[in-house]
């Protein structure tokens, strides 16, 4: 059997020894080997089988690793890995241990310049190399790689803006994977760009825009006036006038699957030292038809069948996710000023079903976490009671609109932070590790952690009722319930679980459940220990922790987030407040560090967060 051309590529320099006729069928080696993993692995198949063909160009025409290549957000980015040192280690996709879901310098150095999760990055970034480059007096060429949904956030555009401004030799290939751009290819617009890129029309181009401008009087005048009737055929014909607008010479729409286009293109204007940009369109899930078909439910999936294209589900509990898009239709039902607002993440957080039946109080965003909470404040300055849900860790792009538009503003206005803590296989740019420092200093917020879904439905409730800023964080996936809360929710309310003499264990959030069966683990050994479920991070039950004060020396706080400034650093404060004496503390949580990719259960065994593990600590540093 003939050796597979992947099998010969090491890294960019071995592809570039291949012919050109050979690419196509390297492709198709790339998409079986990419199906055959995420199909057991999980991970962002459609946009990275929709961009096969354009890595490979890319690593062909440019001299990787000397000419620089940033990818945006990184879920297109399989093949590229593939292409780059990490084909024989492809099957530890998402893998504690394994290879990351997204570009990761530890990883791979030389082509992974940053690790990256976050969109709308790679321009700014790219800027960055170019200045870097052109201060160092280097040559090479950096192209930023960068999604038509990334580029609607508000950094892309501030990048494009200052590119523009700075006229340095900077690439930026817009894949274009919904065609929300230009809805169509036409063929005139294909010959239009034939011309445009031809290295024969841009030398005639700069000689005549040189000639021009030297004659007498009317150079100046004459050479603008060429370039207005340029733009003005090209405005009729190529939807790019925006980027020639922003000081970008625009490229484009060219076919992201013709790789013999592709590389004709890069070949081309790769003598040009100016800001380009080039506009490809590419089609999500390529090659693989149920992901063609449905792009959404391969943009981030789990396992699944290849055959039949249905996702393998283990059977599982009901999750925080599910019980917010329950509860906030239920909710919107009853009272018409709730609206929901989200940033590109309708079916992650649970909203599909709210914008079906309320699809004039739901409003999509985009990739604009910023704008998102601007725009909830003005709803609720209007009168209405915005929900907003996005993902923890996306959240901290709106930081301060958190507390410049809502919390200042004391607006009443319900942040969900779906994802909070540890959030798996999509590594350290995803996981909800932050919010709690992040949010629980800000005046006017009341934050709260449900301890199963049905509490979070409670919360819910509670936080469209008061009328000022509330965040909720809550976990992917569920938690076994040991004991369901019981006590209504009162504003900065803790529920004591169980009670105990020997030791305090308040819990907040996911933990509370963990909690119960670590005092019964320490029941066994003779250990009798208080259960707190904390439920608000602020403002603190004082009274509670006044309480288990006066009867226990004894406590540890358990949080799945980032120790420093956490909740157990909001315990010790009440501690240090109020002047109570003799109070041994023992914080549990997650290390000052950026936490690596890996399923859940073997991240909290990992970081010591398992019942078992926490138990063991007690008893060495705490009884």
């Amino acid at each position: 059997m003939a050796e597979r051309l992947i099998e010969k590529i090491g890294f960019p320099s071995d592809l570039r020894r291949l012919r050109l006729t050979e690419l196509p069928v390297l492709a198709a080696e790339i998409r079986n080997d990419m199906l055959d993993t995420v199909s057991k692995t999980g991970g962002h198949l459609a946009s990275s089988l929709g961009a096969v063909e354009l890595a490979i160009a890319i690593h062909y025409t440019f001299n990787t690793p000397t000419d620089m290549v940033v990818w945006d957000v990184g879920h297109q980015t399989y093949a590229h890995k593939m292409l780059t040192g990490r084909h024989r280690n492809f099957s530890s996709l998402r893998q504690l241990g394994g290879l990351s879901g997204f570009p990761n310098k530890d990883e791979s150095p030389e082509y992974d310049l940053f690790t990256s999760g976050h969109s709308s990055a790679s321009i700014s970034t790219a800027l960055g190399l170019v200045l870097a480059r052109d201060l160092k007096g280097g040559r090479n060429k950096v192209v930023a790689v960068i999604g038509d949904a990334a580029l609607a956030g508000g950094m892309a555009f501030e990048a494009l803006n200052h590119a523009g401004h700075e006229r340095k030799d900077i690439v930026v290939v817009l894949n274009d994977n919904e065609r929300s751009i230009s809805p169509s290819v036409g063929a005139l617009s294909k010959y239009l760009n034939r011309i445009m890129t031809n290295p024969a029309y841009n030398k005639i181009r700069t000689d005549v825009e040189r000639v021009l401008k030297r004659i007498p009087r009317f150079g100046f005048r004459a050479y603008r006036a060429a370039r207005k009737l340029e733009e003005g055929l090209k405005n009729l014909l190529v939807p790019g006038m925006l980027f020639e607008e922003m000081g970008f010479r625009y490229f484009g729409p060219i076919d992201g699957h013709n790789i013999a286009q592709l590389v004709s293109t890069f070949r081309n204007l790769m003598p040009l030292n100016e800001p380009i940009l080039i506009h490809v369109v590419t089609k999500k899930g390529k090659g693989y038809k149920f992901a063609e078909e449905r792009p959404a439910d391969f943009h981030g999936t789990g396992p699944f069948d290849l055959d039949t294209g249905i996702k393998i589900d283990e059977k599982k509990l009901a999750t925080f996710t599910e019980a917010f898009g329950e509860k906030i239709i239920e909710l919107a039902e009853k009272d018409p000023r709730i609206v929901a607002v989200t940033a590109a993440m309708l079916d992650g957080t649970g909203l599909n079903k709210f914008a079906q039946v309320f699809p004039t109080r739901f409003f999509d965003v985009g990739i604009a976490e910023e704008h998102a909470i601007g725009f909830s404040a003005g709803l609720a300055r209007g009168g209405f009671k915005p929900v907003i849900a996005i993902y923890s860790t996306f959240l901290q792009r709106g930081y301060d609109q958190i507390i410049h538009d809502v919390c200042l503003q004391n607006l009443p206005a319900v942040l969900c932070l779906d994802r909070a803590g540890i959030a798996g296989e999509d590594g350290p740019t995803h996981h909800g590790a932050f919010d709690i420092t992040y949010l629980r200093h800000i005046p006017n917020l009341v934050f709260m952690a449900p301890s199963t879904p049905q509490e979070l439905k409670s919360m819910l409730e509670f936080a469209v009722s008061v009328n000022k800023p509330v965040a909720i964080r809550y976990p992917k996936g569920s938690v076994p319930v040991l004991k369901e809360p019981s006590q209504a929710i009162g504003m900065g309310k803790a529920e004591i679980l169980k009670t105990g003499s020997d030791i305090a264990i308040i819990s907040i959030g996911s933990m509370v459940q963990a909690s119960l069966e670590i005092a019964n683990i320490l029941s066994k050994k003779k250990i009798n220990a208080t259960v707190v479920n904390a439920r608000f991070i602020k403002p603190i039950d004082e009274d509670m922790l006044a309480n288990i004060c006066s009867s226990v020396k004894k406590i540890v706080t358990i949080e799945d987030g980032v120790l420093e400034g956490g909740f157990g650093s909001a315990v010790l404060e009440f501690i240090e407040r109020t002047g109570i004496k003799g109070i041994r503390v023992r914080r549990i949580g997650l290390p000052d560090k950026f936490i690596e990719h890996g399923k859940r259960p073997e991240l909290f065994l990992k970081y010591n967060l398992t019942p078992d593990a926490i138990c063991d600590v007690i008893i060495r540093e705490v009884i």
